[in-house]
């Protein structure tokens, strides 16, 4: 009775022994390896995250900065209030230290903010063109001139219309310019000015069966709209030049300095500049700007 007794407990003791290396063994065991969760890189949020970007109504209008401003904000945690007003205004912001970054197209007027320390960093960015655009019947038969300012002259002793922007952006500096070129002080109700920036400007002309001077990029973004032809182009004085400038923070401290800094070194970076020159290709066939970073504005056009 003992015996079997004895040989029982053993039995038990056994079986308890294999259930605790059992459960011993099965602690040891290797886990099978879990596929890791992707973690999101987000920039680094600035501590002053909100920058004011004073540009022409060409970079909007054309759709360029519908690309570039979410790159770069996603790059860099910034958030940008785009004011595009034309280049005249934008530079008077940037006088008055009411931007903090500049996105402009008129060299000369740009020249005095650069000289008297205004506007630091200055960079070439890109250019496209300027061209006149008018009815396609052309009844100022500026299609068979060769210069702009042959063409305005034409235009001026014609019954045509021309619309100017009248708002002393990059675009009317231009074209005030190709009219004193051409000896002439257009007036009356065959000159009338919009007062607006270039897209509106364009339907007023097409509206009216009129001409006017266009950067290529924002007619070519609306041309769909527009009952306009390109009727001159390719002159050599036609060229339209973009920098882009940080406001001196030390005339103005304020002013969002990292930020605007972030922001010039976006626009020249490669990968952006790679994005400048292939918007609008897609869609029109054709680049509407050519990056221009690290060139001299001698060798623009060649």
């Amino acid at each position: 009775m003992k015996k079997k007794l004895r040989l029982r407990l053993n039995f038990g003791f056994a079986l308890l022994m294999i259930a605790v290396m059992a459960i011993v063994v099965g602690c040891g065991t290797t886990a099978a390896p879990t596929t890791p969760t992707p973690q999101t890189t987000e920039a680094p949020k600035p501590t002053n995250p909100d920058l004011i970007l004073a540009t022409t109504t060409s970079t909007q209008d054309s759709g360029l900065l519908d690309v570039l401003i979410p790159d770069f904000e996603k790059k860099t945690g910034y958030k940008v209030k785009t004011v595009a007003v034309g280049t005249g205004a934008a530079l008077a912001m940037g006088e008055k230290g009411e931007a903090d970054v500049l996105l402009v197209h008129a060299p000369a007027s740009e020249k005095k903010l650069v000289d008297n320390q205004t506007g630091i960093n200055y960079q070439l960015v890109m250019h496209n063109d300027f061209i006149l655009v008018g009815p396609s019947a052309d009844p100022a038969k500026v299609k068979a001139t060769k210069t702009s300012v042959d063409a305005l002259k034409a235009i001026y002793a014609s019954p045509a219309i021309f619309v100017s922007r009248g708002d002393d952006s990059g675009t009317d500096k231009m074209e005030k310019a190709l009219w004193k070129k051409a000896n002439l002080t257009p007036t009356g109700s065959k000159y009338q000015e919009s007062g607006q920036g270039m897209g509106q400007t364009l339907t007023i002309a097409s509206d009216k069966e009129g001409y006017t001077l266009t950067d290529r990029a924002t007619y070519l973004a609306t041309k769909k709209n527009l009952k306009l032809d390109i009727v001159l182009e390719g002159d050599a004085s036609l060229l339209n030049i973009y920098h882009v400038m940080q406001v001196n923070p030390e005339k103005f401290p304020k002013v969002n300095a990292d930020g605007a800094k972030a922001f010039v070194d976006f626009m020249i970076n490669a990968d952006t500049q790679k994005l400048i020159g292939s918007f609008g290709k897609d869609k029109f066939g054709q680049a509407l700007f050519f990056p221009d970073a690290g060139k001299k504005m001698e060798d623009l056009g060649k």
